[in-house]
């Protein structure tokens, strides 16, 4: 698959799962799976502080936050396309899930079960 080709055609999946390994895929790099906890926790720290201090309206700051340290992780560091622009809900759920994995040292478990070390199934 060609680069103008990865860029302009979305994956289609069968299932969650399948989705996922794919997003895994996506964030091979270690530095950019960094860059999307370090966006995700600062993102979710604003909201947590929006709401305890009566600014409720400050919380939608968690998506520029967020998406800003992802999306630099992949442009800068992967060199990919954000599975987000493709797939927006599953992305969003998958990046907490690839959290948890990653905050309970799950993981490299889940990459190295995967047929090709990369989280595809």
């Amino acid at each position: 698959m060609t680069e103008e080709t990865a860029i302009s055609e979305t994956p289609t999946f069968l299932s969650y799962d399948e989705f996922f390994g794919f997003y895994l895929q996506q964030h091979s790099d270690p530095a950019n799976r960094v860059m999307h906890a370090v966006g995700t926790t600062l993102g979710f720290a604003v909201a947590i502080a929006a709401f305890a201090t009566g600014h409720p309206w400050y919380a939608l700051l968690f998506f520029p936050i967020g998406y800003g340290f992802a999306w630099t992780g992949h442009l800068l560091i992967e060199e990919n396309v954000p599975a987000t622009f493709g797939h927006p809900f599953w992305s969003f759920i998958s990046d907490f899930r690839m959290l948890g994995l990653m905050f309970t040292g799950r993981l490299k478990a889940r990459l190295d079960a995967s047929p090709d070390g990369q989280g595809h199934s």
